[in-house]
C-alpha cells in the first residue's frame, strides 16, 4: 500500500484536500497522513469544523504562524522534515501557493520523496506576490504537476517544463468538486441569508483582504467608496477580514454597507449561491463565483484565473472607482451563460488516478 503525506496550511486547503481524502478512503489503496502547519491561524478550525465538513483530522499540527516569511518557512521545513523521516512516505502531496506548500516541497525533495503539486502552473506574473514565488519554486522541484486549467498547462510549456524530468497534465480544479459536494450540506447547515434578511439574487457579496489593497489607504478608500455607491443601488454584504477591519478603524473610516464578521465555509457558499454578483481580491472566490454562476469583479491588477476574464465571467478593475462601477453596471445588464466547462469534471478521481500511477 502506498503512503502519502498531505501538507496543508490554511482552511481553503483543507476543503480542497477533503475531496482527495474521500476518494482515497473510497478505494482503500493508499494510506494518507495529514500535517497541518498551522500557517493561517483560524479559530473556525475547531473540532466542529472537521466534523461538519467531513474532513479527516490532521495527525500532526505544527502550530507555526505569526512569523515573517523566512522564519515561518524555515521552521516548517525543519518540522516537516522530522515527520517525513519518521513516517517514510512514498509521496508528499501539496496544494496551492502558501509557505506551507513550498516548505513541504523542499523538505520532501531533499529527502528524495516524490512531490505532487495540486494547482500547479498558475501564474500572476507579479513577482512582488509571495505566492508567485512559492508556486514557481514548488513547480520547479515537483515530480507530478496537476494543473487546474489549460492556461496553467501552457504556462509550464512556456517555461520549458517539457524539457524537464517531470510529469505535468491538466487535472481540472479540485475546488469545483468541493463546491459541488458541500453545496447540498450548506443548504442544511446555514441560515445566513435569512439571518441577515437578504433579498435572494439582489445583493453584492464583497471580500477585501489582500495586502496590496489593505496596506495602501488610498486604494482601500477608493474600493470602499465604490462599494458604498454600489450599496445605494444594491445591498453590499462584506464579511470583514480582521486586517481590513483594523485598518479602517485606525483611519476612522466608515462606509454605508452591510459589514459582518468573517463567516464559515457553509455560510460563504450560501452567500455565493444567493448573491447577484461578487466583488473580491481573493483568488479562490473568483472561481467559486463562477462555480455558482455569478459574475465577478476582481479588485486586483492581475489574476491567475485568466480564463474567467477572457471569457467574460470576470472583470479586472484594480482599485479604480470608475472601473468598479462600470463593471457593476455592465454585469447588471448582462445575462451570462455559465455552461462552459473551464475547470474539468470529477477532478478528485482524476487526481487520485494520476497519483496512483506515479
Amino acid at each position: 500500500m502506498k503512503k502519502i503525506v498531505t501538507i496543508l496550511g490554511a482552511r481553503p486547503q483543507f476543503v480542497k484536500a477533503a475531496v482527495l481524502s474521500r476518494v482515497i478512503q473510497k478505494y482503500n489503496e493508499i494510506e494518507e497522513v495529514i500535517i497541518h502547519t498551522g500557517q493561517h491561524y483560524d479559530q473556525n478550525m475547531s473540532d466542529i469544523f472537521f466534523e461538519e465538513m467531513q474532513i479527516p483530522k490532521p495527525k500532526y499540527n505544527l502550530q507555526i504562524n505569526g512569523l515573517r516569511h523566512g522564519a515561518m518557512t524555515g521552521q516548517m521545513l525543519e518540522k516537516i522534515e522530522e515527520i517525513l523521516v519518521e513516517e517514510k512516505p512514498d509521496i508528499v502531496v501539496i496544494y496551492g501557493d502558501t509557505n506551507s506548500t513550498l516548505a513541504g516541497a523542499l523538505a520532501a525533495k531533499k529527502l528524495h520523496i516524490k512531490v505532487v503539486h495540486i494547482e500547479a502552473g498558475l501564474r500572476s506574473f507579479n513577482m512582488k506576490m509571495p505566492e508567485e514565488i512559492n508556486r514557481i519554486m514548488t513547480d520547479r522541484i515537483s515530480d507530478l504537476l496537476l494543473c487546474p486549467t489549460d492556461a496553467a498547462v501552457e504556462n509550464l510549456k512556456n517555461e520549458g517544463f517539457e524539457n524537464m524530468d517531470v510529469i505535468f497534465e491538466k487535472s481540472g480544479d479540485i475546488m469545483k468538486d468541493a463546491v459541488e459536494y458541500y453545496s447540498t450540506l450548506s443548504e442544511e447547515k446555514s441560515s445566513v441569508v435569512e439571518d441577515l434578511d437578504l433579498e435572494k439574487g439582489n445583493f453584492v457579496l464583497a471580500t477585501i483582504h489582500r495586502q496590496e489593497n489593505t496596506d495602501d489607504i488610498e486604494k482601500l478608500k477608493e474600493i470602499f467608496k465604490s462599494l458604498e455607491e454600489i450599496n445605494s443601488k444594491c445591498e453590499v454584504v462584506i464579511p470583514l477580514h480582521p486586517r481590513t477591519k483594523k485598518i479602517l478603524a485606525e483611519h476612522d473610516l466608515m462606509f454605508q454597507m452591510t459589514a459582518i464578521e468573517p463567516v464559515g465555509y457553509f455560510d460563504m457558499l450560501e452567500l455565493l449561491k444567493n448573491c447577484k454578483m461578487v466583488l473580491t481580491d481573493s483568488g479562490g472566490l473568483q472561481k467559486e463565483a463562477f462555480f455558482n454562476q455569478k459574475p465577478c469583479i476582481i479588485a486586483r491588477e492581475e489574476t491567475e484565473w485568466t480564463e474567467l476574464v477572457s471569457n467574460g465571467f470576470a472583470k479586472l478593475v484594480g482599485s479604480d472607482l470608475e472601473k468598479i462601477l462600470t463593471a457593476f453596471y455592465d454585469f447588471s445588464e448582462e445575462n451570462l451563460d455559465f455552461s462552459m466547462n473551464l475547470f474539468g469534471e470529477n477532478v478528485g478521481e482524476t487526481i487520485y488516478q494520476s497519483i496512483l500511477k506515479l
